[in-house]
């Protein structure tokens, strides 16, 4: 059935755009207007300290915390031909001989910050057109190792250096540049030396720090990275981005122009192709697969651990061949859902053991084969004896999980709370300790009305026997405020006068 783009932009506070491949959901994209897209722009920044430890410096570019700057980021006039054997190459790559503090530099957001990190920075500048990427301060040219024809990358290879790029700038043929005559290339080689212009052009007088482009907003981004000639149609739910779709697809492929549809239908787009599941979906540690087997998602902020359990499916008498069958489906799912919800780092994926080789290199295969189908960069390891895949995948921005959810504040994302009894019992050796203090004559205790509950029923002979050892009384009140959390406990101390103690 093809490949289908579904945008959502119906609410003004979000977009959200969907790929369908046969009618299943591939891939999700969520851009909230209050989070701000910040990966892909360009700022004029300043340098605020170099860590030569890091071999990195921070930047300020204008946003609440500052950007992260690694050595190997930098754009440096030292080339290799420069290099003598007097002077080793990591001498010329010291972070310290590059840049001091306070100097100023553009600077281009490679990767969105991740939980108390900034983002990642990079003076290597690239600007992405349709088919190719331009790099002014590159002198490198290439072609996509998405595009493995050997042939065709000899002819893309032929074609860069026939529309004579500028010497002092690289030149990168994207995926969706294969097959692509040399006029197509052509046109957006001028549109992206336009660009360029203009960036240099606005950061001569701009003042610092200050946003000097601004990357395209998620509908055309997402258009102008995945749509391809095997999409059969984008389908809009707004007559502006409608006719937005329809303006950007005649400026880069006329042809497709067609494709774009308007949604007019009463029941709202995500709904009728029950994208909605998916995403009530997108959170869960479990997911079932077809025949009764399911996978386990945990993530961290830089690890991600999928496990796979063979749950009720047997596949005759063979535990091998269970073993074997269940990875396979596993291995599709696995890379469907770290696709879905945008997972990077590490990811350990655990399958079930399997004794035979062979079986392990074909559920290798199928783990692979997969992954080409994902745009971001992943490295991937073999299979270990003891059924275990290591793999890197490409963070550019927060996983959907960090869009769509926030921590609990019941349980500050452990996902545990403690429970009844067990806060009981903390509560009451609180009041043992507070007791000691001379000048203290009263004890208010304000809890959950389960704690205060199992208190008063549970505790009620100790609390009383504390109260005549002590000559001291203990107040015991059920939380009656909205928002009161099980785990929240407030206990004031006064003195006989009644004056409030601090303990």
């Amino acid at each position: 059935m093809g490949k289908k783009m579904l945008i959502n932009v119906v609410e003004p506070e979000e977009s959200r755009i969907a790929i369908l491949e046969d009618n299943v959901l591939e891939e999700l994209y969520i851009e909230r207007f209050s989070r701000g897209q910040v990966a892909g722009n360009i700022y004029k920044g300043r340098v605020v300290n170099v860590e030569p430890s890091l071999e990195a410096a921070f930047v300020d570019i204008g946003l609440k915390k500052n950007g992260f700057l690694h050595v190997s980021e930098v754009a440096s006039e030292i080339h290799e031909e420069e290099k003598t054997e007097e002077a080793p190459r990591r001498e010329y790559r010291r972070m310290q001989s590059l840049l001091k503090p306070g100097q100023e530099l553009l600077v281009q957001v490679i990767k969105e910050g991740v939980g108390e990190k900034g983002p990642s920075l990079t003076s290597l500048i690239s600007l992405p057109g349709r088919y190719l990427v331009l790099m002014p301060y590159s002198r490198r040219h290439g072609v996509s190792r998405k595009i493995e024809d050997e042939e065709e990358r000899q002819r893309l290879r032929q074609v860069i250096e026939e529309l004579n790029p500028p010497t002092n700038m690289g030149l990168i043929v994207r995926t969706a540049g294969a097959g692509q005559t040399k006029r197509e290339l052509s046109k957006d080689l001028h549109y992206l030396l336009r660009l360029w212009r203009a960036v240099e052009e606005r950061s001569k007088g701009a003042p610092i720090p200050s946003l000097i482009y601004q990357e395209s907003d998620l509908v055309t981004r997402t258009i102008r990275e995945i749509f391809s000639p095997d999409t059969q149609e984008i389908i809009v739910d707004s007559e502006n981005t409608y006719e937005k779709a329809r303006d950007f697809l005649k400026q880069i492929m006329p042809k497709c122009e067609k494709g774009v549809r308007l949604y007019r239908g009463g029941e709202p787009l995500f709904h009728k192709y029950h994208i909605e599941e998916e995403i009530e979906k997108i959170n869960n540690r479990k997911i079932p697969l077809r025949q009764g087997s399911s996978l386990v998602i945990e993530q961290t902020e830089a690890l991600v651990a999928i496990d796979v359990n063979s749950g009720r499916f047997k596949a005759g008498t063979d535990p091998e061949e269970t073993a074997f069958r269940t990875n396979m489906e596993a291995a599709k799912e696995v890379v469907r859902q770290i696709r879905l919800r945008d997972l990077g780092g590490v990811v350990i994926i655990d399958f079930i053991d399997m004794r035979g080789e062979g079986h392990r290199r074909q559920v290798e295969r199928a783990l692979a084969e997969a992954l080409r189908k994902d745009r971001a960069r992943t490295k991937m390891l073999r299979m270990s004896r003891f059924g275990i895949v290591e793999l890197t995948r490409q963070r550019i921005k927060p996983s959907l999980r960090d869009v769509l959810y926030e921590s609990c504040p019941h349980c500050q994302g452990t996902g545990l709370t403690k429970t009844v009894e067990s806060l009981s019992l903390k509560i009451m050796r609180q009041i043992r300790s507070a007791l000691n203090n001379p000048e203290l004559r009263l004890i208010e205790i304000e809890a959950d009305p389960k704690v205060t509950q199992y208190l008063l029923n549970q505790k009620r002979k100790q609390i009383a026997e504390l109260e005549d050892g002590y000559s001291k009384r203990i107040i015991i009140n059920s939380a009656s405020q909205d928002g009161w959390k099980i785990g929240d406990i407030r206990m004031r101390y006064f003195k006989a006068d009644g004056q409030p103690i601090s303990l």
